[in-house]
């Protein structure tokens, strides 16, 4: 009696659902895997987007029921309040600043350490630039207001020693931005440098040979073949910047500001906790936060378009 053999349909003409279904069976064990991750992204991040309806009402927090429809009323509201533009206007200087001041700060220190040629003093800087980024805000800042400290903070005797008087960096309006992008840059260039390494070993040393034969010194080579070779790179990092655009930092603002800053250190995270949280006003802070959310997602869309635009990878 003659076996029937079972046929397999081709890949090419399978359906995307036939393929994606094959593929799940094939690998289900990486997407076990896969799973608790999914499951904490869409228990902590999506989920929680559905709470972003009680900006269109009046909230009430004892009875959601009782709550009432307002609209954009909120929004209206946030947009006209004086105090918000302030705010608003703060954090854009302030993450812009960041942005400014500590995007080039890895590019530079992953360049100079991949020129390095003592490998055990590389291991070395690596680790220490590396440090920082896994120390929290809230031990960075004790250690900040330790060496800001008016009378026995080291940082404040060399501050008033190059302005000529004594300042209190902490308190005074004209100083703490700029303490702000020092600290911010001090903590998160160690991780900008290690992406910028990992991208810059990638690169041929054959091509770094042949333009030595051809008589190209390090200057050259930096300008037409390192360069180059991180432009993707450099252009998704720019692009993961800009949507921090209104994002000045919470956690380091938080720690370190105070009523005497508000002018120059209220952002908009920070309004939003005294008001959601202080005054226990969830609808307007809700508007708040959504705002912040909307202009962070069209920088994304902008700054992707105009990256795919001029010849570069966006993120997708």
């Amino acid at each position: 009696m003659a076996t029937q053999t079972k046929t397999v349909k081709p890949a090419y003409e399978m359906t995307y659902w036939e393929r994606l279904g094959k593929e799940v069976v094939r690998d289900k064990y990486l997407y076990l895997l896969l799973l608790p991750g999914f499951l904490i992204l869409i228990v902590f991040r999506y989920i929680p987007i559905l709470g972003n309806v009680i900006a269109f009402m009046d909230f009430n927090p004892y009875d959601m029921a009782k709550s009432t429809w307002v609209g954009f009323d909120h929004f209206v509201d946030l947009l006209t309040r004086p105090q918000f533009l302030n705010v608003f206007k703060n954090t854009l200087v302030i993450s812009i600043l960041k942005m400014v001041c500590g995007f080039p700060v890895p590019i530079i220190l992953a360049l100079m350490m991949n020129e390095m040629r003592n490998l055990k003093f590389k291991k070395v800087s690596q680790t220490i630039l590396y440090l920082p980024h896994f120390i929290s805000w809230v031990v960075l800042s004790g250690l900040i207001m330790n060496m800001l400290n008016p009378d026995t903070g080291v940082l404040t005797g060399i501050v008033s020693a190059m302005v000529g008087e004594r300042v209190q960096v902490l308190s005074d309006p004209r100083y703490f931005v700029q303490m702000l992008v020092i600290s911010d840059v001090y903590k998160g260039m160690g991780w900008g440098t290690v992406v910028y390494f990992a991208a810059l070993s990638g690169v041929d040393p054959q091509l770094y040979e042949a333009a030595s034969i051809d008589g190209a010194r390090k200057w050259k080579q930096l300008i037409h073949i390192t360069l180059p070779a991180i432009t993707p790179t450099i252009v998704i990092m720019l692009i993961l910047s800009c949507n921090n655009i209104v994002n000045a930092g919470f956690d380091q603002i938080f720690m370190l500001y105070s009523a005497l800053v508000y002018d120059v250190a209220d952002i908009i995270d920070t309004y939003v906790y005294r008001i959601g949280i202080g005054r226990s006003d969830y609808s307007f802070s809700t508007a708040a936060g959504m705002f912040k959310s909307i202009i962070a997602f069209v920088m994304i869309l902008i700054v992707n378009t105009v990256a795919k635009k001029t010849g570069n990878e966006g993120i997708w």
